[in-house]
This record gives structure tokens, C-alpha cells and sequence, in this order.
């Protein structure tokens, strides 16, 4: 079973760019899709970017697309999203996700079997 560990985030300008990075351990990272996740407050938890084992596939929710890049390191174990251009909107807590099978654009919260811990992103207006 795979464990997750969220690092990077924090408060930023509007416009500023932040960086997360998650990390993987007890599992092999390299068969697992991987996702992030975001959660604002008195929302629900939204997908936002998504990767395919080699890297080959990405996915964007419409709302980050040409602003966050999804990357991964094999070899490292490790993911990250890249986050440019960044708006008061996104400020919420963000997830990285793992899940067993890739399912193109289906990326639904409740289908997540495997979560890190949250990171907080504040972008300031």
C-alpha cells in the first residue's frame, strides 16, 4: 500500500507561481496513476491535475489548464505540480492521489483510494 507525502505549498501573490511536490513510500510508485486534488472551504474536494504511470498522459481540470503542469520522477518516487499565474481562486488545500488504474478524465474524489496529507495554498489578492 502506498503512502503519501505532501510538501510545498504557502501563501503567494496573485500572479506568483508555488510548487508542490508529493512523496511516495511502500508501494510500487511507478504502477500507480497519480492526481491532485484541492479542497476550498465549504466546498467539495475537486480534481484538478492528473498523470499516467510513465508520464505519457496528463489531464487538467479547465480551471488550471496552461497555468499548472503535473510532472513525475520514476526513479524518485516523487510528483509534482507546478502552479503559474496563480488567482485567488485557487487558494485551498490541495491532495495528492494515487489510485490503481487509469481512467482517462474520470477523476472523482470518492474513486481515490489512496490520499496525502493536505498542503495548504493561499494565493493573495
Amino acid at each position: 500500500q502506498v503512502q503519501l507525502v505532501v510538501s510545498g505549498g504557502g501563501l503567494v501573490q496573485a500572479g506568483g507561481s508555488l510548487r508542490l511536490s508529493c512523496a511516495a513510500s511502500g508501494g510500487a510508485f511507478s504502477t500507480y496513476p497519480m492526481g491532485w486534488f484541492r479542497q476550498a472551504p465549504g466546498k467539495e474536494r475537486e480534481f484538478v491535475a492528473a498523470i499516467g504511470r510513465t508520464a505519457g498522459n496528463t489531464y487538467y481540470a479547465d480551471s488550471v489548464k496552461g497555468r499548472f503542469t503535473i510532472s513525475r520522477d520514476n526513479a524518485k518516487n516523487t510528483m509534482s505540480l507546478q502552479m503559474n499565474n496563480l488567482k485567488s481562486e485557487d487558494t485551498a488545500v490541495y491532495y495528492c492521489a494515487a489510485r490503481r488504474f487509469w481512467y482517462g478524465s474520470n477523476w472523482l474524489a470518492v474513486d481515490i483510494p489512496y490520499w496525502g496529507q493536505g498542503s495548504q495554498v493561499t494565493v493573495s489578492s
